[in-house]
C-alpha cells in the first residue's frame, strides 16, 4: 500500500506557489514565487532517468536535462548549475520564459500518462539558488587564443555567442544599441515576467569571464561592420533581433494614444515609465484598452496595461482560441489577472476626437475558413456584422520586422525579400567573411531558446573559423 502511495506521489507535478491574480494585477512584481529546495528535490525525483531521454534534443541547446535533475534530486545544487552551464548561459532566463511546455517538457515521458517533468521550473530554482546561496563560482575557461570577436546585439543570441565563445578562450566585446545590455529580454519581457536584476545578474556572471560591453553603440551608424574589423576583430556576430514595429496600415492609426508594442513595452520595461515622474518617460496610461494580437508580447502588453491602472484591458484577436500563438500559462494569466478575450474579432478603423486622440475602434466580425499558408485557419469576414468598440489606448501586437541600418549600411551581407539577413541555417554564416548573425534578424520573430540555439550553432563555426579558417 505504501509503495503504490509513493509511486502516485512522485507521478503528481510539484505546483509553484503564484502572487494572487487580485494583488498581482496591481503590481510589477514577479508572478511565479519559486520553488523551495524541498519542492525542487521532489520534483527531480520523479524524474525516470531515461536511457534515451527525449527531452535532450528537445532543447534547442542541448541541455543535459536528466544530469543536472539527478543532481537537484540529491540536493547538490552547486553541482546542478555547473552541468547547465554546459550547455546555456542563460539559466535563469531560459527558466522563466522559455516555452518548455513545446520543448524538453512536451517530449517528456512522463507526459504520457501524467505531467511531464518541470524542467523549467527546476532550471530556474537552481539557477536562482547559486544566485542567492551559490559560492559564486564562473564556468571555467579555456586558455585565451589572443583572437577577438565583436557581436553586435546583447540579446539571447547574442549573449548566448558570448558565453560559448569566452569558455572557449577567445576576447569577446559586445555592443548594444541601448543604454543596458540584454537586448529584447530587458526592453520587451516585462518585469512581472522577467526581472531586470536576474537578467544583469546573468551577464554580470559573463562580465566576470572576461566580457566587454560597450552600449550606446549602433552598429550600422556610429561604426560600420568593416570599421569593427579594421579595429582589429577577427569575427563579427549579429543577433540585433526583429525590432521594427509592424502595423495594420487601417484609417487612425497615427491617432494620439496609438502604440507599437515595441514601443509601449521598451517605455515601460527598459526605460521606466511606469515609475513616471521618477524616471522621466511619458506613456499613455490609458483606462480602456485594447491590444491587438494574441501572441506572447500581446499578452505582456495587456497585462502591463493593467498594472498600469487600466480599468479594462481587452485582447482583440482575428482567429479563434486555438489559434492564439501565446504560451498557455501567459493566456492563463493574463485570463486570471482580468484581461478580455474579443476572438473572432478584426479591426477596421481607429476613431478620434477633435483633439486627435484615440476614442474608439470600428470592428468586424470573423468566422474560420479554411487553412491557409500558417497552417492556421483563415479568418474570414462576416458580411454586416460591423460594430463599434469604445477604447482610449490601443497597442498594437501583430509582429515584428528586421530593422535595415545595419544591413543598408553593409550590402555584402545579404537580406531576403523581408529584409532579414541571410544565413547559413546550420553555422550561421552570412555572404559576408568573417561575419555571422543568427536569432530574429535571420528567422523573423522567434522564442528566446531557438535564438539561444542559433547561437550556439554560430558560436561553434566562428571557434572553427579562428581556429582553422573559413
Amino acid at each position: 500500500m505504501t509503495e503504490k502511495k509513493d509511486k502516485k506521489e512522485k507521478a503528481v507535478r510539484q505546483p509553484m506557489a503564484e502572487q494572487a491574480a487580485d494583488v498581482r494585477r496591481h503590481n510589477f512584481e514577479e508572478v511565479p514565487l519559486g520553488y523551495t529546495p524541498e519542492a525542487a528535490m521532489a520534483e527531480a525525483s520523479r524524474c525516470m532517468q531515461c536511457k534515451k531521454p527525449a527531452c535532450v534534443p528537445g532543447c534547442p541547446v542541448s541541455i543535459d536535462i536528466p544530469g543536472f535533475i539527478a543532481m537537484v534530486a540529491k540536493g547538490d545544487f552547486n553541482g546542478a548549475i555547473r552541468k547547465i552551464w554546459e550547455k546555456s548561459s542563460l539559466p535563469a532566463v531560459c527558466g522563466r520564459v522559455c516555452p518548455q511546455e513545446v520543448q524538453c517538457e512536451g517530449k517528456c515521458i512522463m507526459g504520457r500518462k501524467g505531467e511531464p517533468i518541470a524542467v523549467g521550473n527546476l532550471e530556474r530554482f537552481v539557477a536562482d539558488y547559486e544566485r542567492e546561496k551559490g559560492e559564486g563560482a564562473v564556468p571555467e575557461k579555456a586558455a585565451s587564443t589572443g583572437k577577438k570577436i565583436a557581436i553586435v546585439g546583447s540579446g539571447p543570441s547574442g549573449l548566448t555567442v558570448a558565453g560559448d565563445l569566452l569558455l572557449k578562450g577567445h576576447d569577446v566585446t559586445i555592443f548594444e544599441a541601448f543604454h543596458k545590455a540584454g537586448g529584447v529580454l530587458v526592453y520587451g519581457i516585462p518585469e512581472f515576467r522577467l526581472p531586470k536584476a536576474i537578467v544583469a545578474e546573468e551577464v554580470a556572471v559573463m562580465e566576470k569571464m572576461g566580457l566587454k560591453i560597450v552600449c550606446n553603440a549602433v552598429v550600422g551608424r556610429t561604426v560600420s561592420v568593416d570599421e569593427l574589423f579594421e579595429q582589429g576583430f577577427d569575427a563579427v556576430y549579429i543577433g540585433v533581433g526583429a525590432g521594427l514595429p509592424t502595423f495594420l496600415n487601417i484609417e487612425g492609426e497615427q491617432l494620439i494614444g496609438i502604440y507599437s508594442a515595441n514601443e509601449y513595452l521598451t517605455r515601460a520595461n527598459l526605460m521606466k515609465a511606469y515609475l513616471f515622474p521618477r524616471y522621466d518617460t511619458p506613456i499613455v496610461k490609458g483606462k480602456d484598452v485594447v491590444v491587438l494580437g494574441a501572441g506572447n508580447v500581446a499578452m505582456d502588453s495587456a497585462r502591463t496595461a493593467l498594472r498600469l491602472g487600466a480599468d479594462r484591458v481587452r485582447i482583440v484577436y482575428r482567429r479563434s482560441r486555438n489559434e492564439m500563438p501565446a504560451r498557455a500559462a501567459e493566456i492563463h494569466h493574463a485570463e486570471e489577472e482580468g484581461v478580455e478575450f474579443f476572438l473572432l474579432t478584426a479591426p477596421l478603423k481607429f476613431i478620434g476626437n477633435e483633439k486627435g486622440r484615440l476614442t474608439g475602434m470600428e470592428c468586424l466580425k470573423m468566422e474560420l475558413g479554411e487553412p491557409d499558408a500558417s497552417g492556421r485557419r483563415r479568418p474570414v469576414p462576416i458580411e454586416g456584422s460591423e460594430f463599434l468598440m469604445d477604447c482610449d489606448l490601443a497597442v498594437i501586437a501583430v509582429g515584428a520586422g528586421a530593422n535595415p541600418l545595419l544591413t543598408q549600411e553593409c550590402p555584402d551581407i545579404h537580406v531576403n525579400k523581408w529584409g532579414y539577413i541571410e544565413a547559413d541555417p546550420e553555422t550561421g554564416k552570412t555572404t559576408k567573411k568573417g561575419v555571422w548573425a543568427g536569432g530574429d534578424i535571420v528567422t523573423g520573430q522567434a522564442t528566446v531558446i531557438i535564438a539561444m540555439g542559433a547561437g550556439r550553432d554560430s558560436a561553434d563555426s566562428i571557434h572553427k573559423y579562428l581556429t582553422w579558417g573559413w
